[in-house]
Order: C-alpha cells, then sequence, then structure tokens
C-alpha cells in the first residue's frame, strides 16, 4: 500500500466528505490548502454528457478570462510580410512560414498558442498530426485563424482560453493562480463556466453539465455545485 507524505495526507483530509461546493467554498478550500512552493494553477474539469465522436457533439470555444489566467503564453503566428510583422509588433514569440513549419516538423513545439493567417493553411495543414493532438492547430471558430493576427496575438497574452471536449467529453482548463484574490478566481470560473454551457451543441442529449470539478496543480479536486458555477 502506497505511502503518502504528511501533506498530501493533510489535504486529502480537509477535502474529505466536502463535494458539491459554491464556486466560492470550493475556491477558499483550494487556496488554503496550495503548499506548493510554487503559485499553483487552480485546474477547472468539467464531466459533459456529450460524445464528441460525434460532429454534432463536439464543444469547443474560446473565453476571455476577466482577470487573466496568471500565465505567460508563448504564442506562435504563421504569417509572412506585413502580417508577420504586426504579430511581431503584438508580442508574438515566433513568427514563421515555411521555416516554422520545419521547426514544428522537428518535434521543437516551444508554444501555447498557434496562429495563422489564412493564406498560411496549406502550409499549417501539413502539421495537423503534430498541432492537433496538441489541441494547437489554428481554428477560425476560435479565432486563431485569422487576419487580425494583433489581435489574435493580444488576446491569446491577455488571458483568453481555449477549450475543447476529449474523447471522454471531459473539458478542463487552467482559470488562474491560487495567489489570485479569492473574488477573482470566483470570477474567472464562471466566465469559463459560462462559456462552456453556450457551447452546447445541437446534438446533445439529456443532462449537459454533469459535474464541475476545481483543484490546484498539486492539490486534491473538489466538486462544484452545477447551477451556483453557472449562475452567479
Amino acid at each position: 500500500m502506497a505511502k503518502f507524505g504528511k501533506r498530501t495526507v493533510a489535504a486529502r483530509e480537509a477535502f474529505a466528505g466536502k463535494d458539491n461546493l459554491t464556486v466560492e467554498d470550493a475556491v477558499a478550500l483550494i487556496k488554503s490548502n496550495a503548499k506548493a512552493k510554487f503559485d499553483e494553477t487552480v485546474e477547472i474539469s468539467m464531466n459533459l454528457g456529450v460524445d464528441p465522436r460525434h460532429a454534432d457533439q463536439m464543444v469547443r470555444g474560446v473565453v476571455g478570462l476577466p482577470n487573466g489566467t496568471g500565465k505567460d503564453v508563448r504564442v506562435a503566428v504563421f504569417a509572412r510580410g506585413p502580417k508577420a510583422d504586426e504579430a511581431k509588433a503584438a508580442g508574438a514569440d515566433i513568427v514563421g512560414a515555411e521555416d516554422l513549419m520545419e521547426i514544428v516538423q522537428g518535434g521543437k513545439i516551444e508554444f501555447d498558442r498557434c496562429i495563422a493567417t489564412p493564406d498560411m493553411m496549406p502550409i499549417v495543414g501539413r502539421l495537423g498530426k503534430v498541432l492537433g493532438p496538441r489541441n494547437l492547430m489554428p481554428n477560425p471558430k476560435v479565432g486563431t485563424v485569422t487576419m487580425d493576427v494583433a489581435d489574435a496575438v493580444k488576446a491569446a497574452k491577455g488571458g483568453e482560453v481555449q477549450f475543447k471536449a476529449e474523447k471522454a467529453g471531459v473539458v478542463h482548463a487552467g482559470v488562474g493562480k491560487v495567489s489570485f484574490d479569492a473574488d477573482k478566481l470566483a470570477e474567472n470560473i464562471r466566465a469559463f463556466v459560462g462559456a462552456v454551457a453556450k457551447a452546447r451543441p445541437a446534438g446533445a442529449k439529456g443532462t449537459y453539465m454533469k459535474k464541475v470539478s476545481l483543484s490546484s496543480t498539486m492539490g486534491p479536486g473538489v466538486s462544484v455545485d452545477v447551477d451556483n458555477a453557472v449562475t452567479e
């Protein structure tokens, strides 16, 4: 039987028997038990009543968190000429075309968000097997295939979060840091849950949001009352 450290045991005891909490109570519990030596991310996991294998049940979208993510997002942009210059001026970390494609094909992916101008998609399309599994493939539905590269870069750096349902119908994302004020974390959480609620696909039947859970990077998870998370 595995032995757990004192910190893990204490955290589990603090969370024991606590579930279906309000957003505020869940945030308070997580913040008070985040004991790692770094600023942990507050993570949200949502179990949805969908089967993403069916096109009419896919859930994906993007949401701008009102208080940002607290994370330094590295952005890559596929663009040429003036659009490449705009991306660099907006703060993009990596900008290129065929040269960037070769870097990615070589397995060097040092970015968290990928943006492309429409004319670059024939090049980016070759990277589908590399970028797709990492949820980095540019997509016009979430604003990452666009001619407005400057705005896209600024949004990505300013707290915009993409979400996409995985095979089991689970959506997860980071919604802030434990160092954030509790009310700011709660606001971010409700913004994220609200965006997922609005993204309900036409093919979803029955209960759409089955479970919402929160945790810190190194801490246990706690379930949140779905209705409380959706409405303020």
